[in-house]
């Protein structure tokens, strides 16, 4: 249950942006602040790890340049469809970045990078097609809904997909560790 918790901490360090983004739009339906915000932590993320030395690793790069550029886009166009469709392209990259084999290795605990290491890869893949499938939700969604009702279902599936497939993965990965483990035990 440790490495559930731990591995639960660094996804949501890393959508931490997103999340306050998505928080304080619910809350204040004030874009600007929401979008303020986000950027603003997303800097202090990666400006605390480098003042503690810490490694930062290429997603937490691009999601800093992403809020960044998508961030100064929404300041500048101040225009619906285009905030609506941005996270598409968002999305698009965030995909092609997770085609790079053994991504997802920064999450995982030692015990599951010695048992499973072959279902990372594979769910890396996994992660990119999401990616993948909602930037084409996206699209649909931002073309066919108002703004406020895209807000609403975008962030119900930009949490409930990634907290699913967490989940999914966790439990497919844990059962097929131990069941590794104890036959690589029964072997030895």
């Amino acid at each position: 249950m440790r490495n559930l918790f731990q591995a639960s901490k660094i996804l949501l360090l890393d959508l931490a942006s997103t999340l306050l983004f998505l928080g304080v739009y619910a809350i204040t339906r004030d874009l600007f602040l929401a979008v303020g915000l986000g950027m603003a932590l997303g800097l202090g993320q990666i400006g605390w790890q480098l003042a503690r030395k810490q490694r930062v690793e290429a997603l937490q790069w691009l999601s800093l340049v992403i809020i960044f550029a998508s961030g100064t886009a929404t300041f500048l166009t101040d225009d619906p469809l285009f905030i609506m469709l941005k996270p598409s392209i968002i999305y698009v990259i965030v995909g092609l970045v997770m085609l790079k084999r053994g991504w997802m290795t920064r999450y995982l605990p030692p015990i599951a990078q010695a048992t499973v290491p072959d279902l990372a890869i594979t769910f890396g893949y996994v992660w990119a097609g999401l990616m993948f499938f909602s930037a084409v939700l996206n699209i649909v969604l931002a073309l066919t809904l108002d703004v406020t009702s895209w807000a609403a279902v975008k962030s119900i599936w930009a949490i409930a997909s990634k907290i699913g497939l967490f989940g999914i993965q966790y439990a497919v990965m844990k059962s097929t560790g131990v069941r590794r483990a104890r036959a690589m035990m029964a072997a030895s």
